[in-house]
């Protein structure tokens, strides 16, 4: 008994420390988007002098984008004070399909993403707010979801003062196309 209780741990170890393989979707990224009911239509305009992307070589780097209900509207709020966590989480998701809309009139289709690279999260949060990293996986999980293993991505998830107009979030993101 002693024994096969140890074996049990030793293959759950085993398990739990061997590489995450997710299946190759069956979808293209459009498709798992719309099976989700989400839409890349609503599209971020610029607010000053930039663009919302730049291509160098294989790389997209996508300029910070900032979260926007159906209505167009942004999402405002110091986190902490104004919104929650949840809430947050959402406008992180919502700032993720302004990433994907910019991303898809950049290269065309989603397909064509090798590897989402880098993400970088800011969250306009109270001082003393700590869960800036559950408010960004509003976008992470969203990213893992459409491209599967692709969309696993280095990241920081930082608390700010302020944003550009109040906005609750605003992330940026570096891809690997083909």
């Amino acid at each position: 008994m002693k024994l096969t209780r140890m074996f049990c741990g030793i293959l759950l170890a085993l398990v739990a420390l061997a590489p995450a393989r997710a299946a190759a979707p069956t979808k293209t990224p459009e498709e798992i988007l719309a099976s989700l009911g989400l839409d890349l239509s609503i599209s971020s305009p610029s607010v000053a002098n930039y663009v919302p992307a730049v291509r160098t070589g294989n790389l997209i780097f996508l300029s910070g984008h900032i979260p926007r209900d159906a209505e167009g509207n942004v999402i405002t709020g110091k986190v902490g004070r104004d919104i929650d966590e949840v809430a947050a989480n959402t406008a992180a998701r919502a700032a993720a399909l302004a990433l994907l809309s910019s991303l898809k009139k950049e290269i065309g289709d989603l397909s064509k993403v090798k590897r989402i690279v880098r993400v970088a999260g800011f969250v306009n949060a109270v001082d003393d707010f700590k869960a800036q990293p559950q408010v960004i996986n509003g976008c992470s999980d969203l990213l893992v979801a459409v491209f599967g293993a692709r969309g696993r991505h280095a990241r920081s998830a930082l608390g700010v003062a302020s944003l550009p107009l109040g906005a609750a979030v605003e992330i940026e993101m570096v891809v690997e196309v083909q």
